[in-house]
């Protein structure tokens, strides 16, 4: 009768622990899984904000963009095949730019540099000077290739690098630029209206302002 007893006390004893082991081992996978997915979720989520925000720093950027031709020599991807001298001449809003490039006898020098940034001022910029000291200008050599010379540093800066920084020009000065963003400044005065546009030779800051640089 005893041996009775203990042999049904050990079998409702094994009965109650065995669900409670079970449940363990089901907790603990669950737990597992969980803290596995949400490790890796993240390190998805950051090399796809990555890219995206590089991709998004490397095109051009600012209101005047949306004046430049979606195709053919004069876009962006056609600018981006030309040396830039060439590439300004097929923008329309930089033709008197180039006019003054070619009365200073520069073309060639533009082109054949290597790793510079140019920026550029639009006819409208150019339009701000009054029309007889404009005039004077373009008819003194000296003096016009110092001006466009002034508009060139021997090095490709990107966006990031205009932040707040002071830049030695090909004229031998130095300018200084300083903004974040989209919204970028040259000397205090002169505002990039479309900046980051890729030249085959250089990066080129379009500015609504012509920059002067000291007598």
């Amino acid at each position: 009768m005893n041996t009775r007893i203990r042999r049904a006390a050990v079998a409702v004893a094994a009965a109650a622990v065995l669900p409670i082991a079970l449940t363990a081992c089901s907790d603990d996978s669950k737990d597992t899984s969980s803290s596995s997915s949400k490790a890796s979720s993240p390190a998805k989520d950051e090399s796809t904000d990555t890219s995206s925000d590089m991709a998004a720093m490397d095109e051009p950027f600012g209101p005047a963009c949306s004046t430049v031709p979606t195709d053919g020599a004069g876009s962006f991807d056609g600018m981006a095949k030309d040396p830039v001298a060439t590439a300004a001449s097929n923008n329309p809003a930089l033709s008197t730019l180039v006019t003054a490039v070619k009365k200073a006898g520069l073309l060639d020098t533009l082109n054949n540099a290597q790793n510079i940034t140019v920026f550029a001022p639009t006819n409208d910029a150019f339009a701000k000077i009054p029309k007889a000291d404009l005039d004077k200008v373009l008819n003194d050599k000296a003096q016009l290739t110092k001006i466009l010379t002034y508009h060139v540093v021997g090095q490709k800066l990107a966006p990031k690098d205009l932040a707040n920084g002071s830049f030695p020009t090909l004229e031998k000065s130095k300018l200084m630029a300083a903004g974040s963003g989209e919204s970028y400044t040259v000397n205090g005065s002169a505002k990039v209206v479309c900046g980051n546009v890729k030249t085959a030779n250089a990066n080129v800051y379009i500015i609504d302002t012509v920059l002067m640089p000291k007598s």
